[in-house]
């Protein structure tokens, strides 16, 4: 189907999902959960052709594991529609209520946006989180995912179609542009007329291209060079801890830690125990030189260029700086982050609350993992991407992030004078 028949489709039916009851929209959501795990033995057949595809391609082994779908996924896709179907339904809550001296009562009431588009790269189950969190908000989406993921795609998106006929609802809900070329995406950047909202995941190449083109506007989610910093009181044992899981959990994500900063005092004694785990997952370290010297060779240690730090590997490698204080630390993030998450790893109180108040980004940490950054952790149910931008939205994009407000306003007869 051509793309603007695609999109004009899916501002037909936008005013029949934006008014669906809250019990209806549940039922779907957790018909589309049990369809997706019945249909998992096509799920995983079609992706295997993209993971195929993929590593003919030379595809890096952390874009492979974001493209990959196994059973342990698909049941992760089809519980995250199912804690989706639990939440709240924003959808037609009175955020306040005010009499005027006229006798007006003006109110603000949470609305859909309306149609919403999001151009994404190699993760299908963005396909499934996208619709179960559009869907909940009375929000008809149309999805333009890359050409690594399309028999993935392609399927999931079946399967979701297939429960909207069953449940005789308009299959135009969700939307799949097949046509993966970059015209094709470039000309969907300027459907305004028709869509709404646009929202880019992926790399930095993805988001700036949609940021500079789009004539629709667009909710920026970001990459994410997300820094851990070992303050002088941490304890080291949680600190490897950390760092270990933030770095090698998953490195083809966001929210992995791409940076490492060390306080200079504890440098001689707290990197030979990182690098000895560090090494057991084959993670590269590029280092200034007081790291360098620190090293005891355990691990493959370079030295760090300035771009090191400001670089998000998504791979085994991670780049490590010494700072003499909190506040270099801070000055040393809000130079080269991204704005997406960043933590701390202190047992000082005060250190703790500076990083909190003065660090810009989305999610600060104290103490844990970045790896959190997630709708699912958070408790959305999923997420429809992690916005680094300040306006409208900001972190993990949840229910309440794909809804406006309208005013809503009673009178008795009031007429301005």
């Amino acid at each position: 189907m051509e793309l603007v028949e695609i999109c004009k489709k899916a501002k037909e039916v936008r005013h029949q999902i934006g008014i669906l009851p809250t019990n209806q929209k549940n039922d779907v959501l957790i018909a589309v959960a049990d369809k997706l795990e019945e249909c998992q033995s096509e799920l995983t057949a079609q992706n295997a052709i993209d993971i195929e595809n993929g590593i003919k391609n030379n595809m890096p082994q952390g874009l492979i594991d974001r493209l990959l779908l196994n059973e342990t996924r698909i049941a992760q896709m089809a519980e995250g529609l199912r804690q989706i179907a639990r939440l709240d339904d924003p959808v037609g809550e009175v955020l306040s209520m005010k009499k005027r001296p006229n006798g007006l009562l003006i109110g603000q009431k949470r609305v859909p946006l309306g149609v919403i588009g999001i151009i994404y790269e190699s993760r299908p189950n963005v396909t499934a989180d996208a619709f179960g969190l559009c869907f909940k908000t009375g929000n008809v989406v149309i999805l333009r995912g890359g050409k690594d993921a399309i028999h993935s795609n392609q399927a999931i998106v079946q399967c979701i179609r297939t429960v909207l006929e069953e449940q005789y609802l308009p299959k135009e809900a969700i939307s799949l542009i097949t046509d993966t070329s970059h015209e094709t995406a470039r000309e969907f950047m300027h459907m305004n007329a028709y869509v709404d909202v646009l929202i880019p995941r992926g790399g930095a190449g993805l988001i700036r291209t949609v940021v500079e083109n789009a004539a629709i506007p667009v909710i920026e989610t970001g990459t994410g060079n997300c820094h851990i910093y070992v303050d002088e009181s941490a304890d080291f044992d949680m600190a490897c801890d950390i760092v270990l899981n933030a770095k090698t959990q998953r490195i083809g994500v966001c929210n992995a830690c791409e940076s490492l900063l060390v306080h200079r005092s504890i440098v001689d004694y707290f990197i030979p125990l990182l690098e000895k785990r560090l090494a057991e997952k084959n993670v590269e370290i590029r280092a200034d030189e007081t790291i360098l010297k620190a090293s005891i060779a355990e691990a493959d240690v370079i030295p760090a260029s300035e771009e090191d730090w400001g670089t998000e590997y998504l791979d085994y490698k991670i780049s490590a700086k010494t700072v003499e204080s909190v506040d270099e630390a801070i000055a040393h993030i809000n130079r080269y982050n991204t704005g997406h998450s960043e933590t701390i790893v202190t047992d000082n109180y005060t250190n703790a609350e500076k990083f909190l108040d003065e660090v810009d980004a989305a999610a600060v940490y104290v103490n844990a993992s970045t790896r959190f950054t997630d709708g699912f952790e958070f408790g959305f149910g999923a997420e429809i991407g992690i916005s680094t931008q300040k306006l409208h939205a900001r972190g993990p994009m949840g229910l309440e992030a794909l809804t406006s407000t309208k005013y809503i306003i009673y009178g008795n007869g009031q007429i301005r004078p």
